[in-house]
């Protein structure tokens, strides 16, 4: 095998790869004799059908195949005698006609740029730190309970908590709302679904009050014709319920899983949970941290625009899936995920090239307690890691989640750190 390399770009590369057309002709012969063993045609005895026959038929095809295999295989090795290693698979271009006793191909390309030696020691890295606190566990628990509340008819005044049915309209200079009649809407009175000044007027009203009052819409109002503008609102109220938690026993226990251990058990169970995603957050606030400074740092490097234009795709089609499951129109075109994916790319080459000057290996103990965090927010947990385990891809993804998640890591532990502590709520419900 004869090899020779051109650049024709930065990045770009043509490979031009001779094999002896001896060596593709022995795989035709092979492959035609074991074929004229097991075909079946009309009017010939199985295994006796004449070579020149099988040549006619199936030569053709078969000599494809064997270029095709014979490509797949050489291929890798001529980049490898080159030291070369492309970004994206090779666009191969071939007559696959003998000339001169060889088979000759081309392979065009781009190379993972050469970054040299990375030197983190010098990036400024913020590491969150953060503890769960018992008082962290009663908000949890007291969520649960709010969730899993029944709701009864009111016997006082609507109040902050109740939830409340009510009819309205509204009239804005030569605008009203709805343009007959009027809207139906119910609301957990000071849950924030509406805006405070509406939810704060149905307090202390009992079904079948009406109410007519001035209210200043927000400005992000999804009606653009009242958004951001005085209205003469009319009130209804229709109904009134109010809440009932459930007490703390042990049925309710049960509905998460928790039979036997009481209240102490669950409270347990309840800190383990959030201890296990606030440290996911943590982990995946640090990944971002570090892969911003990363990046940063190396500004300059050139990028494959065949990796770019890849995830710039990917990420288009994702946009047009998230459309569709909204049941909106459509996503946006490639060009404009462009920035964000040559940060992918750049942030992927850089922690790839981390890890391999490193050896940086894949953690599998990791990845299988990464795939038990991400199972147990499930129904069925053992279903969604059979499902991983049968699926290649899924797979591949959790593996460079989580060599990814390894690598930041070990940059944090090398760069220049300041700890900063935060309250759990800080951490998984940041303002900004």
């Amino acid at each position: 095998m004869q090899v020779s390399v051109e650049n024709v770009g930065k990045l770009e590369r043509k490979l031009t790869v001779r094999v002896p057309a001896d060596q593709l002709d022995s795989q035709v012969r092979n492959r035609l004799v074991d074929l004229g063993r097991s075909v079946r045609l009309n009017g010939f005895r199985p295994g006796k059908v004449p070579a020149k026959v099988i040549e006619q038929r199936f030569g053709a095809q078969v000599r494809g195949e064997a270029l095709s295999e014979l490509i797949r295989v050489t291929l890798p090795q001529a980049l490898e005698t080159q030291k070369l290693r492309a970004a994206m698979p090779p666009a191969v271009n071939t007559t696959g006609v003998p000339s001169n006793g060889e088979i000759e191909y081309t392979a065009t390309f781009e190379v993972i740029p050469d970054v040299g030696t990375i030197d983190v020691s010098g990036l400024e890295v913020v590491r969150l730190a953060a503890d769960v606190t018992d008082a962290d566990v009663d908000q949890m628990i007291e969520t649960l309970r709010q969730q899993r509340r029944s709701w009864r008819a009111a016997e006082n005044p609507a109040a902050a908590g109740d939830m409340a049915l009510f009819e309205y309209s509204a009239q804005t200079g030569d605008y009203r709302f709805p343009a007959e009649g009027v809207d139906r809407v119910g609301t957990v009175i000071g849950s924030g679904a509406l805006f405070r000044e509406l939810e704060d007027a149905l307090v202390g009203l009992n079904p079948g009050d009406e109410k007519t009052l001035n209210l200043t819409f927000p400005a992000d109002f999804r009606n653009e014709n009242l958004a951001g503008k005085e209205a003469s609102v009319a009130l209804k109220i229709v109904r009134v319920q109010t809440s009932e938690l459930p007490t703390l026993d042990d049925d309710f226990f049960a509905a998460f899983g928790i039979v036997g251990g009481g209240l102490e058990k669950f409270r347990e169970d309840v800190r383990a949970n959030l201890e296990r995603e606030l440290k996911g957050t943590l982990l995946g606030r640090l990944k971002n941290e570090v892969v911003e400074k990363l990046v940063a740092a190396h500004a300059d490097l050139e990028l494959p625009n065949s990796m770019i234009q890849a995830e710039s795709e990917s990420l288009a089609r994702q946009s047009e899936a998230n459309a569709r499951q909204q049941g909106q129109a459509g996503g946006f075109p490639p060009e404009a995920f462009t920035e964000i994916a040559r940060r992918r790319v750049a942030a992927g080459l850089l922690l790839g090239e981390i890890a391999r000057q490193n050896d940086i290996r894949l953690d599998s103990r990791r990845v299988a307690e990464t795939l038990t965090t991400i199972a147990s927010t499930y129904e069925e947990p053992q279903q969604v890691v059979e499902l991983y385990n049968r699926d290649p891809q899924l797979m591949n993804a959790l593996q460079s989640r989580v060599i990814e998640d390894q690598v930041a890591e070990w940059i944090a532990d090398k760069a220049k750190v300041t700890e900063q502590k935060l309250s759990f709520n800080e951490v998984m419900r940041p303002t900004a």
